[in-house]
Formats: structure tokens, C-alpha cells, sequence
């Protein structure tokens, strides 16, 4: 998902025919327009995608974890390392630590339960139009409470206080927390992609973080954005 909402094609993967036909409705009625292609399995998705998805094609996709031929973190690995502008969001039951980081290290740039009311599920996914990554409430706090818990300052001590960052490493940390891409924030800042991607490579390092949507909760942390 482009920040002007341009993106136009929603996939969905969920083998419960139920729960598929309503993600569906929720991206049909949350993105007017929108083409949306539903698959119940993991070969399913990846035999479409092979022909069909290219790498310039901007697409929001909803991703289970529980699938009956594999996991959903095998299509989060595809789509985050061949297809840069494809917004992968997972959509599932599980709410715990496991589940949830190793979706984010395998590239996932929202986290939605599926418990969540359809109105509700439609107004996370909207806001990623601002840039903003899809985050059911008990996810965005489990996330944060990690971070607190696991944080260098909170092993070592709070005299280390705060990670600090540069000034422009702080610059390019906010952009992302708006939803800004590499190129999009090297263009903001006047700056090369190659040196902008230099700068994020060093707050991931430096924040303990591995994806967009961690970074961008970090900058929502440090009120950012």
C-alpha cells in the first residue's frame, strides 16, 4: 500500500471459506475498486503469484499463519524479498510472542486478529493510507511491552537511558513511522537511496528491530509521529 492509496489488488490467503469470504468484504468495502484474488492454501497463492505478480505491483495481501499445507511465514518471506511494494498484513487467531516476531522478521508490516469486528478490521486497514501499520491494540502493546522488557536499558540498567540515535538517523526514523519507503525518505531528505538505506540499517542495529513495523512503533514510542 502506496501512501496515496493508490494500490489496487488484494489478496487473501485463509483456508476457513467463512472467515475468507469475510476478509474479502472487508477489503472490497474498505478499498472501493479494488481487484481481490482469495486462495484457501499456500500452493495456491504461490502458483498464481509465479506468473502473475510483478515485482512493481503495489498490493495489500491478508496472510493466515495455520494453513493446511504450510505456514503463512513462507509467503511473508516470498512477497517481503521479490515484491517490495506488496503491504503483507497478517490476519490470524495468534496473539502470542512466537507467532507474532517471527511474522515481523519474516517482512509482515501489520498484525491483525481476527477476533476484531469487521467495521474495526476495515478502519486499521484504511489507515494505511497514512502510512500508518495495521495493528490490533493487544498486538501494539505486547510489541511495546517486549521492547521495555528486552531493551538494553532494561537489562543493563536505566543509566544507559534512551538509545541514542543521530540527527539524521532520527530524521529517517520518522519518515518510516509515517510509512515512508527507502526512496520516498531519501527524496524527503535530499539524500542518495543507497545512503538513506545505510541510515536504516544502522537504527535497526541499534534499536534491536527487524522490520518496518517495529521501527515505525519505536518512532511512536519516541513521539515521532
Amino acid at each position: 500500500m502506496t501512501p496515496d492509496g493508490a494500490c489496487r489488488l488484494g489478496l487473501v490467503l485463509e483456508d476457513q471459506p467463512d472467515t475468507r469470504d469475510a476478509l474479502v468484504a472487508v477489503l472490497r468495502e474498505t478499498f472501493p475498486g479494488m481487484e481481490i484474488l482469495a486462495f484457501g492454501t499456500l500452493a495456491e497463492a504461490r502458483d498464481w503469484i509465479a506468473p502473475h505478480l510483478k515485482p512493481d505491483m503495489a498490493a495489500v495481501a491478508l496472510i493466515d499463519l495455520a494453513l493446511p499445507d504450510g505456514s503463512g511465514i513462507e509467503l511473508l518471506q516470498l512477497l517481503s524479498t521479490g515484491f517490495p511494494r506488496v503491504m503483507p498484513v497478517v490476519t490470524t487467531i495468534f496473539d502470542d510472542d512466537a507467532h507474532l516476531f517471527e511474522a515481523l522478521a519474516a517482512g509482515a508490516q501489520g498484525y491483525l486478529l481476527k477476533d476484531l469486528d469487521a467495521a474495526v478490521l476495515g478502519r486499521y486497514l484504511r489507515r494505511m493510507r497514512q502510512g500508518e501499520p495495521p495493528l490490533s491494540p493487544s498486538i501494539a502493546r505486547r510489541m511495546l511491552g517486549h521492547f521495555r522488557v528486552n531493551s538494553p536499558a532494561a537489562t543493563l540498567g536505566p543509566a544507559l537511558g534512551e538509545i541514542a540515535l543521530t540527527r539524521r538517523e532520527i530524521e529517517v526514523l520518522q519518515l518510516i513511522g509515517r510509512g515512508l519507503r527507502v526512496g520516498e525518505a531519501a527524496g524527503v531528505l535530499g539524500l542518495a537511496d543507497q545512503t538513506v538505506a545505510g541510515y536504516v540499517k544502522s537504527i535497526y542495529r541499534k534499536l534491536h528491530v527487524s522490520s518496518r513495523a517495529e521501527a515505525a512503533l519505536e518512532a511512536a514510542r519516541r513521539g515521532l509521529v
